[in-house]
């Protein structure tokens, strides 16, 4: 039963909702979830015949606040650049759909929620979940939502894996999919500096086997788990730019272990900041999901098969300096795609900034959105 209705004539800029739907949510894991909870925003109206509805997928640290302002920090949207009046995606023109991931902390089903069956937070005992998993929630909700077709998914970074994703796991019901800063799978690289992450969490004592009071976080190792994380996002050129090799309000070495460096004070910033605001255990879950992903598993290792008789439209984007997931992993999707025959458009943009470019000032890419949107309306 849902907890509201939604009223097509709303168009307030950033609805927070939340649903609950009924279970059983059958998992890849071959577990179900006795109901589903999810949390999400809408932005716009949904038009008579339900077909400008845009789903826009957030990245591992992410949440459903993608336009509107944080009610945590405060803070703007994650994707205000790209999202919102006069920009690529509309709400004058778009429906616009945003969903907190299954096993995230942000309002949809995790870690972190009550088991109906202990009436206890599940903890560690919440079941494994897959990118997959996260694809099907969000077809749930749109089914709730009343949007059989979607204009378009929209995602970068695990945004992006999701979007590639829908296009794999429900082709009918997508027409255009955006991938930003992407990749089909997870390196054995990405799979070694989440781990590094993750035994920084479970090192914590205050982890207790992930049993942690909410008030006693393993804050200390989500910290150090985010620091790894984050040195990721970025290049060694925007690094050098913005640090290079300058002291922390001071003149001189101080031989110790204080942050000496600019750059180690930002990275601990990073840590902090993040524990204010994310799960430990939401962390452990969605990156082991990411490890999961490879959407060529499933087909014998031929990428192309993921895709076949596909009639979605894709636009592939990357940035020159991103090395968490390079341009070379978005030219295998491509070549994938056109060896399916499928409609595909490829730009791999400049940038100093890393992976985190598509969060950041980017003229070209929102040309790229809007274009590409506006020629598969």
């Amino acid at each position: 039963m849902a907890t509201h209705a939604l009223d097509p004539t709303d168009t307030r800029f950033g609805l927070d909702r939340r649903v609950m739907l009924p279970g059983p949510f059958a998992l890849a894991s071959g577990q179900s979830l006795a109901a589903l909870e999810i949390g999400y925003e809408t932005y716009g109206t949904l038009n008579a015949d339900a077909s400008n509805a845009i789903l826009v997928c957030h990245a591992l640290t992410g949440d459903q606040h993608v336009a509107s302002v944080h009610p945590r920090t405060g803070k703007p949207g994650w994707w205000a650049r790209l999202v919102g009046p006069g920009l690529p995606i509309d709400p004058a023109r778009h429906f616009i759909v945003c969903a907190n991931v299954l096993g995230g902390c942000s309002g949809t089903s995790g870690p972190g929620s009550i088991d109906p069956a202990t009436g206890r937070r599940y903890a560690m005992a919440f079941p494994v979940i897959t990118i997959r998993d996260m694809v099907n929630v969000q077809a749930r909700l749109l089914d709730h939502l009343g949007v059989g077709v979607l204009q378009a998914v929209v995602g970068g970074s695990m945004g992006g894996m999701q979007a590639l994703d829908w296009a794999a796991a429900h082709p009918a019901r997508v027409r255009n999919v955006i991938a930003v800063a992407s990749a089909a799978r997870h390196s054995a690289q990405n799979i070694a500096f989440h781990e590094v992450g993750r035994q920084a969490i479970m090192a914590d004592p205050m982890w207790q086997g992930g049993d942690y009071a909410e008030d006693k976080p393993p804050a200390a190792g989500l910290a150090v788990a985010r620091m790894a994380a984050h040195i990721t996002y970025l290049s060694e050129e925007g690094l050098t730019a913005k640090f290079g090799r300058r002291l922390q309000n001071r003149d001189t070495l101080g031989f110790g272990f204080d942050a000496e460096f600019q750059v180690e004070s930002y990275l601990r910033h990073q840590g902090l900041a993040f524990v204010e605001r994310f799960d430990a255990n939401s962390y452990l879950y969605i990156t082991r999901a990411l490890d999961y992903f490879d959407l060529a598993a499933a087909h014998g290792g031929q990428l192309a098969a993921a895709f076949a008789g596909t009639k979605t439209r894709f636009a592939i984007i990357s940035f020159n300096s991103d090395w968490l997931y390079p341009t070379a992993e978005s030219r295998r999707i491509v070549r994938a795609l056109n060896a399916a025959g499928a409609a595909v458009s490829f730009v791999e943009l400049e940038s100093p900034f890393g992976h985190d470019a598509f969060l950041l000032e980017a003229p070209e890419m929102n040309r790229v959105v809007d274009g590409f949107l506006r020629a598969g309306a």
